[in-house]
């Protein structure tokens, strides 16, 4: 929304200057985004006279210009086919920046002529769009005048109009809202009923469609349309639009003045006597203002006569009864479209107006006859004619809901200390009317529901600054820190994964329904109403089909070989206890080929960045089995596993199925590992608060090899931790190092061997310990799985 400051004077009795409006526009909650201040963008541009043009000797199309400036006299070399003697020009000394071809002005020959500086034309001031040769002043303009003065330039104030304060799109609202916060006095916005000469021979129809709820209509004849006077113009113009012609610019000039949008209507070009506000039909079509045909759907509101639809409702007119200057008898439409239809029909045809701006965030439903006479007025007062009377038909919205209000809420919610007629005082003046603790809110102010609503509009114009500052109440500190555990947990992963060489990727918390069906996902309470995106419809049932994505746009931009890892959130279903938190992780393995063949087994790589992350969050890995049976589909049977704590699952990792990669359109192979961080216990307490001393053996670690014999269904890593248990004193690691099958190894059994660490704490260990030590990881091993020392 634009305005300048002479228009705002308009309606508010100020002496405030430019930046004391935007200071009290921004301290009322009003955003200004930009002031486009000619003042200070043409500083350096000023009014001249040229005393003396004669051709220039080594060119034909340039003049030498004897000119009287603000620095004196200058000999400046213009090339513009209107420069001569005694006109007044506008005058750009050297240094000057030229807004208009972008250039800084240097000293510099002309065809041997060195020009002191540069006579402008309006494009080069960009004050205008396109300019024939140099700007011509008033003569009785002073030689030094500045040229935003000369042209009477003012600075245009633009500011973002939030979506619930349609009463800011117009300048009244403005000028409203500022006499409220003491910048002046609001002068009387009222609106003189313009009477009636005869009837409206126009008949007006609704077909009670919820695209038009009301409608108001006047016919003036006899009028004698043509150019806008020059302060209507300069008006428009000042905020970036075109003059068109008088009954156009009218309309247009409410619609920013009042928040009124109308529409005008050649008479000559309606067929069939009357107007109607209808829902759009299949197959209509309608060419609009804009030039661009639309097709028209029942979802669409219309306004029609006999030959069909003629303009698109809340949005643009039709170019089939558009005004100009043969037009005699015009037809003013003012009309209240329902927002939600307005809206939509910008969005389904792309197509973006003042008006639809204006409806789509709710016009004052109690402006329609007000715009009719204010715009019937200016009509007459410029284009002559004579006025029907108003047709008005429909249903009026409901006024806004009453509002118990007690005075004493506005300092317990906002803090200040105000009397109840300096709050009575600031309602008032925002358009709010009182019946004892009654309040009402004007017609314009729809967003205003409730008591906390009319609080908010005391502070703002009260002032924000004076809102009461007082410090917060100290809080200890939790003896636990302030993170919860599986806030720790989540930062501890981060930190882990990160170290482990993977990237850490954000993605949506979305997915396409197909593709969350592939991973247990989809259901119907999961689906999202209003998605961003058709392809983001679905609440994810897991990071990984995000993660795989990721991988498969990577390796489509040269990038195959990647690790990927994301903490956040998943969906089992739509209620709060259905969410979780998982680390999730992908490996797409597409190392460069080696030259002597040797390439650890990705699979197990993962599994061991996995353990270790286990043991970064403070997981109990030594309590974990390791699970093949009952995974889920889009695991690779035999190339995937579960790590399970009783009967939980903690994490589930492997190698994707073919499958579900070829639906995602992603070459494999990829490894994946999800953990859940919700499934991870908490570790017990520990009475003690600091941590236990550091115990170090100066004694040389010793290492023994076992070969067992077990049964092939028996899993290495179960073998390991029992071994491991033998001894947990002096037993600090067994790690399997060699699997065999083959000849010696009976059918059905493999050779597993096993490598334990010994660190003596006390003493050497002697051989006859040793032995005995050897004879408890035998007897360990047998009872844990069955099996047998190799021969």
């Amino acid at each position: 929304m634009k305005f300048t400051l002479s228009w705002l004077k308009d309606h508010l009795e100020t002496e405030a200057t430019t930046q004391d409006v935007v200071d009290a526009m921004t301290m009322a909650g009003l955003e200004v985004e930009h002031v486009d201040d000619p003042a200070a963008r043409l500083a350096a541009f000023s009014v001249a006279k040229i005393v003396e043009a004669v051709q220039h000797p080594n060119a034909d199309r340039l003049r030498v210009c004897q000119v009287e400036t603000r620095d004196g006299r200058k000999e400046i070399v213009c090339g513009a086919p209107n420069a001569r003697a005694g006109i007044t020009v506008v005058y750009a000394p050297i240094g000057a920046y030229v807004p208009g071809l972008g250039v800084t002005l240097v000293e510099k020959p002309v065809r041997g002529v060195v020009s002191n500086g540069m006579l402008c034309s309006a494009s080069e001031l960009e004050v205008a769009g396109e300019s024939s040769g140099i700007m011509e002043l008033p003569d009785e303009l002073a030689v030094g005048t500045l040229v935003a003065q000369a042209l009477g330039l003012e600075a245009v104030i633009d500011f973002e109009v939030t979506p619930n304060r349609p009463d800011w799109l117009g300048v009244v609202g403005i000028a409203r809202d500022l006499a409220a916060a003491g910048l002046g006095v609001l002068k009387d916005v009222g609106v003189a009923p313009v009477p009636g000469k005869f009837p409206n021979p126009i008949e007006i129809r609704l077909d009670g469609s919820e695209g038009c709820r009301q409608y108001a209509g006047r016919l003036i004849r006899g009028v004698k349309n043509g150019p806008s006077p020059e302060w209507l113009q300069r008006k428009l113009t000042s905020i970036g639009l075109r003059s068109i012609n008088a009954l156009v610019d009218v309309t247009n000039l409410l619609s920013y003045d009042r928040a009124r949008p109308l529409h005008v209507y050649d008479v000559a070009k309606l067929s069939g006597g009357f107007i109607e506000a209808r829902a759009g039909k299949d197959g209509e079509s309608l060419e609009a203002l804009d030039g661009k045909t639309y097709a028209v759907t029942p979802q669409i509101s219309v306004i029609a006569d006999a030959s069909g639809a003629i303009g698109l409702g809340g949005v643009m007119g039709g170019t089939s009864t558009g005004c100009d200057e043969a037009t005699t008898d015009v037809f003013i439409e003012s009309a209240w479209f329902d927002p939600i239809v307005t809206a939509q029909t910008g969005r389904t045809l792309t197509l973006n107006s003042d008006a639809q701006y204006r409806f789509a965030r709710g016009v004052d439903p109690e402006s329609l006859v007000p715009g009719i006479e204010l715009a019937t007025k200016l009509i007459l007062d410029l284009c002559g004619g004579e006025p029907s009377e108003v047709s008005l038909v429909g249903e009026a919205l409901p006024a806004p809901g009453v509002i118990a209000f007690d005075r004493a809420y506005v300092k317990q919610l906002s803090g200040l200390d105000l009397t109840a007629q300096r709050i009575d005082d600031i309602l008032r003046d925002l358009g709010f009317s009182f019946d004892g603790d009654k309040v009402q809110p004007p017609s314009w102010r729809r967003d205003v529901e409730g008591k906390a609503d009319l609080v908010e509009e005391v502070a703002r114009i009260e002032g924000y600054h004076a809102l009461p500052a007082s410090p917060l109440p100290e809080i200890a500190l939790p003896p636990g820190g302030v993170l919860t555990a599986r806030q720790a947990r989540m930062r501890a992963g981060r930190r882990a994964m990160a170290a482990k060489g993977y990237a850490e990727t954000i993605t949506w918390s979305f997915t396409k329904r197909e593709t969350a069906a592939l991973f247990g996902g989809g259901a119907p309470e999961l689906v999202i109403t209003n998605p961003i995106a058709s392809d983001l419809d679905c609440m994810r049932p897991s990071i990984l089909p995000n993660l795989i994505e990721a991988a498969g746009r990577n390796a489509n931009r040269g990038f195959p070989d990647v690790a990927l890892f994301e903490i956040g959130p998943f969906y089992r279903g739509d209620r709060p206890e259905d969410q979780a938190t998982a680390i999730s992780a992908v490996v797409a393995p597409h190392a460069p080929r080696r030259w002597d063949g040797i390439a650890a087994d990705p699979l197990f790589d993962l599994k061991a960045d996995l353990l270790s992350l286990l043991d970064d969050i403070g997981a109990p890995t030594g309590s974990l089995q390791v699970v093949q049976s009952g995974l889920p589909a889009w695991w690779h049977p035999g190339r995937a596993a579960a790590l399970r704590l009783g009967k939980t699952n903690l994490v589930e990792f492997g190698e994707v199925h073919p499958r579900i990669l070829k639906a995602l359109d992603v070459d494999g192979p990829v490894l994946a590992f999800e953990l859940v961080l919700d499934n991870v216990p908490e570790p017990k307490r520990k009475a003690a608060k600091t941590k236990p001393a550091l115990e170090l053996s100066a004694l040389m670690p010793l290492s023994r090899d076992f070969a067992f014999l077990v049964d092939e269904a028996v899993a290495a890593d179960d073998l390991a931790k029992a071994v491991a248990g033998a001894d947990k004193a002096l037993i600090t690691q067994a790690r399997v190092f060699d699997v065999y099958r083959g000849t010696g190894v009976p059918d059905g059994a493999k050779s597993v061997a096993v490598e334990i660490l010994l660190q003596p704490r006390e003493k050497t260990l002697t051989d006859a310990e040793i032995e005995a030590l050897s004879a408890k990881v035998v007897a360990a091993a047998e009872k844990a799985t069955g099996a047998k020392l190799r021969a």
